[in-house]
């Protein structure tokens, strides 16, 4: 199922609806089988939510009848963990979180850099990042007792990249996620009465 291109009016014609009812448009992608995904963010604390995905399909289901627009299935959604960077402004909301990057061209021999963005900036049109690479992710150790921890190293000081926006083909945050097991608190016991 190929991603099929989205005219510009189109484009437009959503985010200014998504806009309108307080969010902010990620995504809009068509594909086979007349499938039209739309994906949102928001900057309200505990992001986006059923209601509010709901209250979005709603309102588009009723626009596109209107407008004429052709699809067969509408799917809304939050962007996800990973989810994808467009443009400064996006960058910028994002300062200090870590980034995948994907770029155009070859950049010290890389085309695929990982880091954390440190700061954005630049005139319209000549806009840059700068992040510092993210050290290598440790390979799993074969033979290691099971609940033993890895030793900690000092993490070496990584090198600090800065990108125009223009070379970024593409780019998603890293998700972060802790799968640490936390004690649980132990359940109240009863007192017997003797």
């Amino acid at each position: 199922m190929g991603v099929a291109r989205i005219s510009s009016e189109l484009r437009a014609l959503v985010e200014r609806t998504v806009a309108g009812l307080g969010y902010e448009l990620v995504e809009l992608e068509r594909f086979g089988h007349g499938l039209l995904r739309v994906s949102l963010d928001t900057a309200h604390p505990g992001g986006i939510g059923l209601d509010d995905c709901e209250k979005v399909s709603r309102q588009l289901t009723h626009l596109f009848a209107v407008e004429h627009v052709e699809y067969d299935r509408l799917e809304v959604s939050s962007p996800g963990l990973d989810r994808p960077l467009h443009g400064p402004r996006d960058f910028a909301r994002f300062v200090g979180a870590e980034v995948a990057l994907q770029l155009l061209l070859p950049h010290q021999g890389r085309r695929r850099l990982r880091g954390t963005v440190l700061a954005t900036g630049g005139e319209p049109g000549a806009e840059w990042v700068r992040l510092r690479e993210s050290p290598p992710q440790p390979a799993p150790a074969a033979g290691r007792a099971r609940g033993a921890r890895p030793k900690k190293a000092a993490a070496p000081e990584m090198p600090v990249f800065e990108l125009a926006l223009a070379e970024v083909d593409k780019a998603r945050l890293v998700p972060q996620v802790d799968f640490g097991s936390k004690a649980r608190p132990a359940a109240p016991t009863k007192e017997r009465s003797q």
